[in-house]
């Protein structure tokens, strides 16, 4: 399966492994993750989100990853917007990137590509490029015990951007 954007493969700093965190992305992901079809109302999508208590989903068009959606999105490029909820599509206006890591990546590699790209959730794929699983900065928090790496990663990825005027 092919994605707009590639994933991170990389290699675990000496610091991160002296300490015992020499931890991959498929021992704290959530294997157990939702998906949304790009046809499905933007309606829909919202009562996904509240009935599963979350805020992001991946979004596929037949068997293939094509985007991601948040609540973010629904607020900002559906509501804000003035699109109509229960006729707008997923594909309307998720985003198309899919920013992701594979489940043997480490830790420390996940959370570069989360700073790269200023994203506080991966999607985790198999070396064929299936999705398995979601990585977010909060399993990064609770699941690893590495409160500084977290604490980095949170500061960058929320790092503001200039507001559209």
């Amino acid at each position: 399966m092919e994605f707009p954007l590639r994933g991170f493969s990389g290699a675990m700093s000496s610091e991160v492994r002296a300490k015992g965190h020499d931890m991959k992305v498929s021992e704290i992901m959530t294997s157990g993750f939702e998906t949304i079809d790009s046809t499905d109302s933007l309606v829909e999508t919202a009562r996904k989100m509240k009935s599963f208590n979350i805020g992001f989903l991946p979004v596929r068009e037949d068997k293939n990853l094509i985007g991601v959606i948040t609540d973010r999105d629904l607020v900002v490029r559906a509501l804000a917007e003035g699109l109509e909820p229960a006729f707008s599509k997923v594909k309307d206006i998720c985003s198309p990137e899919v920013v992701y890591c594979y489940e043997d990546d480490s830790i420390e590699g996940a959370v570069k590509l989360m700073e790269e790209h200023q994203v506080r959730r991966l999607v985790v794929c198999d070396y064929d490029g299936n999705p398995v699983g979601v990585v977010s900065l909060g399993d990064i928090a609770v699941k690893t015990g590495q409160e500084q790496l977290s604490g980095e990663a949170l500061e960058q990825i929320s790092e503001p951007a200039a507001p559209l005027r």
